[in-house]
């Protein structure tokens, strides 16, 4: 059994050593003696067993590698590591150093075991090399604990390793004997390990972290984005119900199992997944949360399916299904669809679209910052069709090009869209949009993609109108004082909103509902920035989060007033059903609705950070913000960037409040300066 890791892993760019002809046998040389060819003749003979014995080059100490050869004794003694023409016999005071500062200072641990660097002949010389080169480059190398390949570098002995750990493969095979189980019997203890969010367990394997080698792929730092997934399929959960939501990419499963551990009835979790590895994954994560696989289409699910056993009624039932995303959403149609790849997601937009119900969301993950961030400007070209440069409001720009071609794959299929949320952050760029069927729909959606024009100097920026220049768009003066091409043509982006107020509010009551603590604050954040409204502000406005939804109290946060949900009634219950209103409620919400659709949050933002001026410390964030708005702006802080400011302001009149509030650096005379203040 433990012949497999020798085949599986002789694709690699290693040369096998002599004595091991693929049958993964290994034969120590003698101590002080170079290997010759009764080696080869003892391997050939040896039958096709595992090997039991490590190679000598493999030690726990240091010690124990000195006690290859007897150091006390008199007379010269040859290295046992090294031949006779690489390093003559010498004394034992000389030999020590020897093995000290050439063998066992580079060796690579694994698991305790130490892999001293060989000279040993025991790797195939290539023809193309001449002798000294195969003398002085390719007798080098090391042995691997596991699979006794020998490797020349000590970079690819590490990566080499990892592959076993990615793989299971982590027991010796000179300690297991001819017992050692593969990886699909070893035992869950050692190879899984256990991890809970939001109440949910899920299984992971030890290479979770790593993607590229790694099935089940698992990222902790992902959380934030799975919380705003789920609060977005709440918000939509209480609008119909039962919902039909699709997980298209698996992986380990815990955001399928949270929608069904916490909605329970409200949806019909499908997750879905290409690879074996994470459907066997995710059934064994179904049962550790008491969740019933359904493996039928489409059927009833039943309260009962837990077998024969004596367990307890299980939560929820979830479908798993082994299919290509772009397959399972042609074939049926869902309410909700998550697209979360390993990288862009841009080639499962049109399937999604597709089949995917009216007035139905769908949320888009793409985590190809690299392209996104405008560090890889052709790939960005290649798979999202704009053209884009790094700005101050990168973060920004990122959102809007994914917007851009969620638009553009929805107006394929005649369907318009909503966007209810846009985030940036770090690891990811998250879009949820609502999907709204017809031709004029699309049509409209079609409009809001521009052209947004960026200055090179100033970086004043403005989307452009048709039949303008691009120069004459913007509102700096830069072409006319500067010579050469001051203006870039960036996108198609969408120039329209990114946020919808009354979802984010809906959201932030999922968000405590379910006792979301680390998403409030975003959500918080992004509700004043849809507004574009600080959040003192925000509490002297409605009254109440959403329709029918609890009353606010004020709460102080780092310096700032904010809301929060209290559990008393709300001040203005909602009136009956069937029930006409008034004509003054009436005409109060057709009014709030004209002014929501004149007060759309501004696009884009200017960092505090970028337009500093030199010698003048600035005024804190939230007393610059406070300034703006006495000047009679609409100004609010932004997520995409800690130092953002968004405001209704153009660049000239954001720069003349900065100026007018920083104070010099040096306030007297004789040159003394004063401490320099923070900016947040």
């Amino acid at each position: 059994m433990a012949e497999l890791p020798e085949v599986d892993l002789a694709q690699e760019d290693v040369d096998i050593k002599h004595g091991s002809s693929g049958d993964g046998g290994d034969v120590a040389p003698a101590v002080g003696a170079p290997v010759k060819e009764e080696a080869a003749e003892d391997a050939e003979a040896k039958p096709p067993t595992t090997t039991t014995e490590r190679h000598i080059s493999i030690q726990t100490k240091l010690e124990d590698l000195e006690m290859l050869v007897d150091l006390t004794g008199a007379g010269r003694k040859s290295c046992p590591l090294c031949p006779e023409d690489k390093f003559k016999a010498c004394y034992s005071h000389k030999l020590r150093r020897h093995l000290q500062n050439l063998h066992w200072k580079v060796y690579v641990e694994f698991e305790g075991q130490r892999m001293c660097i060989c000279h040993l002949p025991c790797r195939h010389l290539k023809n193309n090399l001449s002798t000294e080169q195969a003398s002085g480059r390719l007798r080098a190398h090391y042995h691997c604990v596991v699979c006794s390949v020998t490797i020349a570098r000590k970079t690819d002995m590490v990566s080499h390793l990892k592959r076993h750990v990615n793989k299971g493969e982590t027991e010796a095979s000179y300690s297991g004997g001819p017992d050692v189980l593969p990886e699909d019997h070893a035992p869950s203890g050692h190879v899984y390990e256990i991890m809970k969010e939001l109440g949910t367990n899920v299984q992971l394997l030890p290479n979770y972290s790593t993607p590229q080698k790694s099935d089940t792929y698992f990222n902790r730092k992902m959380k934030a984005n799975r919380q705003l997934v789920f609060c977005s399929l709440a918000v939509l959960a209480q609008e119909r119900n039962p919902l039909e939501c699709l997980d298209a990419f698996g992986a380990t499963g815990i955001m399928g199992l949270q929608w069904a551990k916490h909605l329970r009835g409200a949806v019909k979790v499908t997750v879905n997944d290409i690879s074996e590895a994470c459907i066997k994954m995710i059934k064994e994560n179904c049962k550790l949360n008491n969740i019933r696989v359904d493996g039928g289409p489409r059927g009833p699910r039943g309260p009962d399916g837990a077998g024969g056993e004596a367990q307890e009624v299980p939560i929820n039932s979830v479908e798993v299904s082994k299919m290509d995303a772009n397959v399972i959403m042609h074939l049926r149609p869902f309410d909700y669809i998550h697209l979360d790849p390993y990288g862009t997601a841009v080639n499962y937009l049109d399937a999604a679209f597709r089949n995917v119900r009216n007035l139905g969301i769908i949320s888009v993950t793409s985590t190809d910052t690299s392209s996104l961030y405008a560090k890889s400007l052709n790939v960005t070209l290649r798979h999202y069709g704009c053209q884009i440069v790094r700005t101050e409001y990168y973060k920004e720009l990122a959102a809007r090009v994914v917007i851009a071609t969620v638009a553009r794959a929805a107006a394929r299929c005649n369907k318009g869209i909503e966007v209810l949320l846009a985030v940036a952050l770090e690891h990811f760029v998250l879009v949820v949009v609502r999907v709204l069927r017809g031709p004029s729909q699309a049509d409209e959606s079609a409009k809001k993609l521009r052209k947004l024009v960026h200055c090179q100097w100033c970086e004043a920026r403005a989307f452009l109108r048709q039949g303008n220049l691009a120069d004459d768009t913007l509102p700096c003066t830069c072409h006319g004082s500067l010579p050469g091409r001051t203006a870039l043509q960036l996108g198609p982006l969408w120039s329209g909103p990114l946020f919808n107020t009354g979802f984010l509010r809906q959201m932030l009551l999922a968000a405590v509902q379910h006792n979301m603590d680390d998403i409030q604050p975003l959500v918080k954040t992004l509700i004043c920035e849809s507004e574009c409204t600080t959040l003192k502000s925000l509490v002297h406005g409605a009254p109440s989060l959403v329709h029918g939804a609890p009353a606010l109290t004020n709460q102080v946060e780092c310096g700032v007033v904010i809301q929060t949900l209290q559990s008393g009634e709300e001040p203005g219950a909602a009136d009956p059903p069937g029930k006409r209103k008034s004509g003054e409620d009436s005409g109060s919400i057709v009014k709030r609705l004209k002014l929501e659709a004149s007060l759309e949050h501004p696009a884009f933002y200017y960092s505090l950070h970028r337009h500093s001026i030199r010698g003048m410390n600035m005024p804190k964030l939230n007393k610059f913000l406070q300034y703006l708005s006495e000047a009679g702006f609409r100004v609010s802080r932004t997520h995409f960037d800690p130092t953002g400011v968004r405001t209704d302001a153009t660049l000239e009149q954001f720069k003349s409040v900065l100026t007018k509030y920083s104070v010099p650096t040096c306030t007297n005379s004789s040159g003394t300066c004063t401490s320099r203040q923070s900016v947040l």
